[in-house]
C-alpha cells in the first residue's frame, strides 16, 4: 500500500496554506510556486478539499484560498479522504468479496491494518505537525500537551 501524490501533495499544499494564510488568502500559483506542484492539479485538489469544507476560497484580486477550521481541527486522514485517496487497502475496498465474491483469507489482516492507518492519520493534525517541524507560527488552543506518534520503524 503506497500513499500517492494526490495525497501527499494535498498535505503538503494545506501545509503552505496554514503557514502563509496570515496575510490573507493564498493563491493556487502561490502554493504552486512554493512547492513545485502543477497548479492545474492543486485546482483539482483544492476543488475536493473546498467540497469536504477544509477550506475557503475567495474570488477576485486579492482572492485565494484560507482553512475553513482551526489548524487543530484538521487531520491528515480529512485531507487524505477529501481528495479521494482510499485508506483502505483491502483489495475488495472492504466489500469482502476479494476472491470469487467471498471473503479471502487474509481479509481480517488488510482491514485491520487499513483501520490503523485511518486512526494513525486521524491522530495528527496540521498544527501538531507545524509544532513538530517548527514551522510557521502556530499556537496550540488548549494548554493540552500532544501526545508522541510512534513512527514505524523501517524493515
Amino acid at each position: 500500500m503506497r500513499l500517492t501524490t494526490k495525497g501527499r501533495y494535498a498535505v503538503t499544499a494545506m501545509i503552505d496554506l496554514s503557514i502563509n494564510q496570515t496575510q490573507g488568502p493564498v493563491t493556487l500559483k502561490s502554493i504552486s510556486d512554493n512547492q513545485g506542484i502543477s497548479l492545474s492539479y492543486l485546482e483539482q485538489l483544492f476543488s475536493k478539499m473546498k467540497k469536504s469544507n477544509l477550506v475557503e476560497g475567495t474570488r477576485g484580486p486579492g482572492g485565494g484560498y484560507v482553512l475553513a477550521k482551526d489548524v487543530d481541527q484538521i487531520s491528515i486522514a480529512d485531507i487524505v479522504v477529501a481528495v479521494d485517496e482510499p485508506l483502505d487497502i483491502t483489495e475488495c475496498e472492504g466489500m469482502q468479496n476479494c476472491r470469487e465474491g467471498k471473503r479471502c483469507l487474509t481479509h481480517g489482516l488488510w482491514s485491520e491494518l487499513s483501520e490503523q492507518l485511518y486512526s494513525f492519520l486521524s491522530g495528527i493534525h496540521l498544527g501538531q505537525l507545524m509544532r513538530e517541524s517548527g514551522i510557521g507560527h502556530c499556537e496550540p488552543e488548549s494548554d493540552q500537551r500532544f501526545v508522541d506518534v510512534p513512527m514505524l520503524a523501517d524493515s
